[in-house]
């Protein structure tokens, strides 16, 4: 690993960030349960890195670990539950005797593997994009549709970040009062684009305060001290590639296909952890102490709202947090059912790793866990 990698986790995953190991979100006993072989592909990038640090938090039952990567990582090894676990290249036959395989290498390479692992009777949870829209795959955050997992057949998408961190905050409200209209403009961190991208940041912000060039490679800008439109190609509709997905991917996670969603996805300079102004409107009048009341009761969601100081939702204090902080709430003062209000939620956590984590618990305890069928995708 990296001394630059190292050094983040520390500071970013570990102390002096404060992690609640046991998040409000749908939190299940792992004790006295059954112990799973489990395998990681993309264990050397920002996510694979932070799925090793939840199973540890979660004190996931874990049997046997297998690291998978690309040829340029195998040979490197990586630290799980106080024990060297070496990282393996990436290969057709690295899914026997897997029960788990959580897939976070790009969509490329779940293409080409993920029916390798379905095949070998693995329970693959992918965090590409690949699968998502796939009719009969489910899209699942365990905090809005948890049923979806019953038909699974051996293949389970993660959903987008943006789009698992505002759908977390929607859920509670909806059930209450249904969804009729939603516009959403995010600020989205370093930490979307990987691991590099985080180093990028750091390193023209070091640039810029030495009066040197800032060098953008991984942004098509410079991302310190800039804002920018989501560095995804604009489609005909006139909508980045990010915006749509957090569009059909909220449908789908709600089972609401004609919902309309207006989204504005941009960069911002933040290193980790993603935040959304949200204005949503319902079919019924929601005050703000009322939605208030709902969100606080909600799994998954750590309400932070005070006027008095001033204080909100804010990357930094969501970053290594597994809930999804929310605040600024308010109701439109021209019409009741309309509320704004303002997410923050670590991108990296419940917009990835800790949400395929929770994914697993999830079919654990509904009894899923079963064998994949590896039926076509």
């Amino acid at each position: 690993m990296a001394k630059w990698q190292t050094r983040k986790l520390e500071v970013l995953v570990g102390k002096p960030v404060e992690v609640r190991l046991l998040s409000s979100a749908l939190s299940f006993s792992m004790a006295s349960l059954p112990s799973y072989n489990l395998a990681i592909v993309g264990a050397t990038g920002a996510v694979g890195l932070e799925l090793l640090r939840v199973l540890e938090r979660r004190q996931f039952p874990v049997r046997d670990l297998r690291l998978l990567a690309s040829a340029r990582s195998a040979g490197k090894t990586l630290t799980f539950q106080n024990r060297s676990i070496p990282v393996q290249q990436l290969t057709a036959d690295a899914f026997d005797d897997i029960d788990f395989a959580f897939f976070s290498a790009g969509a490329t390479r779940s293409r080409e593997y993920v029916p390798v692992a379905r095949q070998a009777g693995a329970i693959v949870i992918d965090n590409s994009s690949a699968f998502r829209m796939v009719p009969d795959v489910p899209l699942v955050v365990p905090e809005i549709n948890p049923e979806a997992l019953d038909a699974h057949q051996g293949l389970i998408a993660n959903p987008n970040c943006s789009a698992a961190i505002l759908g977390v905050a929607l859920a509670p409200l909806h059930r209450a009062a249904c969804l009729r209209r939603v516009v959403v403009s995010t600020y989205q961190s370093a930490s979307g684009a990987g691991a590099a991208a985080m180093q990028e940041l750091e390193d023209q912000a070091r640039a810029f305060a030495q009066g040197q060039p800032m060098v953008a490679k991984i942004f098509p800008h410079p991302i310190a001290f800039n804002v920018f439109s989501h560095n995804t190609p604009v489609a005909a509709n006139g909508f980045n590639e990010e915006e749509n997905k957090m569009v059909e991917e909220t449908r789908k996670l709600f089972s609401l296909p004609e919902l309309p969603i207006l989204p504005t996805c941009i960069r911002v300079p933040v290193l980790r952890a993603h935040s959304e102004s949200v204005t949503a409107e319902f079919a019924s009048p929601l005050s703000a102490a009322e939605a208030r009341a709902l969100l606080a009761a909600a799994p998954g969601i750590k309400v932070i709202d005070d006027p008095e100081n001033n204080t909100f939702p804010m990357p930094l204090r969501a970053s290594g947090d597994l809930d999804v902080h929310v605040g600024r709430i308010r109701q439109d003062p021209s019409d009741p059912r309309t509320l704004a209000f303002f997410v923050s939620g670590d991108q990296l956590l419940k917009g990835a790793a800790w949400n395929a984590v929770q994914i697993a618990e999830t079919l654990i305890h509904r009894g899923l866990a079963r064998k994949s069928s590896a039926g076509p995708v």
